[in-house]
């Protein structure tokens, strides 16, 4: 997007990571994005130490700064857990001009995986209190921070996994490893895309950083998307905004 005679950028472009990760993972995502013309915001936070309710709370003073510098919409890109806090975020500290919200991965009908393994102390461990929130069927306090959405949602699954033991034995169905395709759809989303890649890997996809691209500008994905990989997309070597 261009400036806006004001000087400042019109729109924005928040990513939030997944859980175990950092923004490290979406910095490739992020030049691409920044290259198509946006403001970008990309917020580290401390994914397995603190459940959803708090982490929406730890990212704020970082996100309401840069909704304020931007004379346009803020839209979200989001991966896995991050498409979540996204939503939890949103309900409770919804910017005043909102665009459009992109997840990858993320387990909206929650994950079979944490299902099977909630209850083990390795997991629990290393995932915390997060990652109790990341089943299929959810506490009241957890639905309560995920109210149904009434914004532009763009949701990319993948059906390509690394891990084919989890794939056959813990999740029903098309699958990136971590989470089913059933299992990102959203009601009310505007738009749902299934790309050839994995859960960990997918936001280095060049299918899908196309895809994401194409919903924040038009608010939705291209079809077929095979055809977005024609398109030349190069990698800047930019600073983190």
């Amino acid at each position: 997007m261009l400036p806006t005679p004001s000087g400042r950028p019109s729109e924005g472009v928040v990513f939030l990571h997944g859980i175990s990760r950092s923004f490290r993972s979406l910095i490739k995502l992020q030049q691409a994005v920044d290259k198509a013309g946006f403001a970008t915001r990309n917020i580290g936070y401390p994914s397995r130490e603190k459940p959803l309710s708090v982490l929406v709370d730890d990212i704020h003073p970082a996100i309401a700064p840069f909704t304020e510098a931007n004379d346009g919409c803020t839209h979200f890109v989001c991966h896995s857990m991050g498409g979540l806090l996204a939503r939890a975020y949103i309900a409770r500290y919804r910017p005043a001009r909102l665009g459009r919200v992109i997840m990858l991965g993320t387990p909206n009908g929650g994950s079979e995986i944490a299902d099977r393994l909630k209850g083990r102390l390795l997991y629990r461990l290393y995932f915390g209190p997060a990652g109790q929130q990341l089943v299929t069927s959810r506490d009241a306090a957890t639905e309560a921070l995920l109210p149904p959405v009434d914004y532009p949602v763009g949701v990319i699954a993948g059906n390509h996994s690394l891990d084919p033991v989890a794939s056959r034995f813990m999740l029903p169905g098309a699958d990136d490893g971590r989470v089913t395709v059933e299992r990102t759809k959203l009601d009310g989303m505007a738009d749902h895309v299934v790309i050839p890649a994995s859960h960990a890997f997918m936001m280095k996809h060049r299918a899908a950083i196309a895809q994401t691209i194409a919903f924040l500008k038009d608010g939705r994905f291209a079809r077929p998307w095979r055809r977005v990989l024609h398109r030349s997309i190069r990698w800047p070597h930019t600073r983190l905004r």
